[in-house]
This record gives C-alpha cells, structure tokens and sequence, in this order.
C-alpha cells in the first residue's frame, strides 16, 4: 500500500499537478499585480483618471458614501468596477495560458516530427544481405 501511494504522489501526475498549482498561485499573483499597478492606472490615465475599482451601484437608498469600502458598510452594492478589473485579471491569465500552451504543442510536435537516427551500418549490412538471400531463393 505504501509502495502504491509512493509510485502515485512521486512517480505520477500528483506531484506534476502540485507544482503546477503552486506556480499558477505565484502567477496569478503577479497578473494582480500587473493588472492592478499597470493596466489599470493606464486605462484611468486615458479616460481621464477614472479608477474602476471603486465604480459601484448603491442597492439602497441608505448607501451614500463615495468609496466602494464605505459603502459596503452602509449596505448591499453592485461593485461592477470591481468585477471589470477581475474580468481584465482573467482575460489575461486565459491569454498568457493560451500563448504558453500553444508554445508547449508547438515544441512537442518538433520533437515528434524529428527524423529517426539512421540505423547502425551493422543493421543495414545485415539487411541487404537477407534481401541478397531472398532474392537467390
């Protein structure tokens, strides 16, 4: 049994699966990042300062205040700014995913299509003489 939940957390796709996770945690970090500290500030500088993350609809009249924050503590809120940068977030990691998959096929199809290695002189020698021999025959 031991032997059996060696060969699947090492040997099989669980480990593979781990660091994959692990890596797709430090990147989503960095495409937070980029989108909160780069995409966005850009996308506000070109319409005018604008700054989506706290774009909101009130869900009651009781809601009045002017930061996404205090609002949600007066109340219900539509934080559609909010959801508007995490759609960028996505669009981005699908894209970035997209393009490194594409990449990895890419690579795996050369390593495919690459010509066998010729055989050893030997093989081939012994070859010719047994299509010698069936030809006598």
């Amino acid at each position: 049994m031991l032997k059996k939940f060696q060969d699947f957390a090492v040997k099989g796709n669980a480990f593979d699966l781990a660091v994959g996770v692990i890596i797709g945690a430090a990147f989503g970090g960095i495409v937070t990042s980029l989108v909160g500290d780069i995409f966005m500030p850009i996308i506000g500088a070109i319409t005018g300062g604008l700054d989506f993350s706290n774009y909101f609809v009130g869900l009651s009249s009781s809601v009045t205040a002017g930061s996404l924050a205090e609002a949600r503590k007066q109340g219900a809120v539509l934080a559609w700014g909010n959801f508007l940068t995490i759609l960028i977030n996505f669009l981005i990691v699908a894209g970035v995913l997209f393009l490194l998959v594409n990449l990895i096929q890419r690579f795996r199809q050369q390593e495919v299509e690459k010509p066998a290695a010729a055989p050893p002189r030997q093989e081939v020698l012994l070859e010719e003489i047994r299509d010698l021999l069936a030809k006598r025959s």
